[in-house]
């Protein structure tokens, strides 16, 4: 059967319609998506922005940490001294303030311990003893150690001359020589643990009582190879004056310190007359 012409056109015009809807919501559709593509590109550039300010900000903030924190080990040290409580300070405690806690951790010091007997010198590297080299400085600064004796020479298992009491001073000896010192104590460093022996001849060492962090101005030349326990800080090497030592060492001592922790005050008294430590060079 043919179809009457009048209904193909009102068909043709009805299917012409759909195709055109259909392409309309088609093409709706279609922008849509790109609409929400866009979007979402936009809210994802967004995203990303904020995660890479984000990460800049603690980027800049690490690198600000870590700057810091390599100032602080290629040009200095942080040094903790803790004070003596005023009450548990001795008249053998000697306050002239406390040392930096910035103190440089780079190239060497020349240490001079001009006595009655001569020059006695010593150097010290600051990369290996920062804040025992500040200490030194300090105190030398301030005049610590001026017309002080050595109050202690041990001849017997360990051979060692001790000074730095800033009370030692004047005619004869005091019960009490020996237990002076700064107003405050500072950690040990550049302990020889790995040394045979650990205080071999020409090293100038720090003493203490014995506890950790109990350093502070006193210490002790080795005029020859010691046993100690490795707990002191080995301060700097002996350059010259050594034989100003022994000429101690030689005249003995009087056993004073004899039933305590050994040897005596030295019978050839050695007096330290001017105490001064070089600016730090290369």
């Amino acid at each position: 059967m043919q179809e009457d012409p009048g209904v193909t056109s009102t068909n043709e015009r009805q299917r012409a319609a759909a195709r055109a809807r259909l392409e309309k919501e088609m093409a709706e559709r279609t922008a849509r998506a790109r609409r929400r593509r866009r979007t979402q590109a936009i809210v994802g550039a967004s995203a990303a922005l904020l995660l890479v300010v984000a990460g800049t900000v603690w980027l800049v903030s690490s690198l600000g940490d870590d700057s810091a924190t390599d100032t602080t080990t290629t040009a200095g040290a942080e040094c903790v001294f803790t004070e003596i409580p005023a009450d548990q300070r001795t008249p053998q405690i000697k306050d002239v303030g406390l040392p930096g806690t910035q103190q440089p951790n780079t190239g060497t010091q020349t240490l001079t311990i001009d006595t009655n007997l001569g020059p006695i010198t010593a150097k010290v590297d600051r990369s290996q003893t920062p804040c025992t080299s500040a200490t030194f400085t300090h105190l030398a600064e301030q005049n610590f150690f001026d017309n002080t004796k050595c109050h202690r020479l041990v001849t017997e298992g360990i051979k060692v001359l001790q000074c730095g009491d800033p009370s030692a001073t004047g005619e004869g000896w005091r019960e009490t020589d020996g237990t002076g010192g700064p107003s405050f104590r500072l950690a040990e460093e550049n302990l020889p643990t790995d040394k045979r022996p650990p205080y071999p001849e020409g090293v100038i060492a720090m003493a203490n009582s014995g506890a950790p962090g109990s350093t502070g101005s006193q210490f002790f030349i080795v005029y020859g190879d010691s046993p100690l326990d490795p707990n002191y800080t080995v301060l700097g090497t002996i350059t010259g004056g050594m034989d100003i030592v022994k000429e101690v060492a030689a005249a003995g001592d009087d056993e004073a310190y004899a039933q305590q922790a050994g040897g005596g005050h030295p019978k050839k008294e050695v007096t330290i007359t001017d105490l001064t430590m070089s600016a730090p060079q290369g």
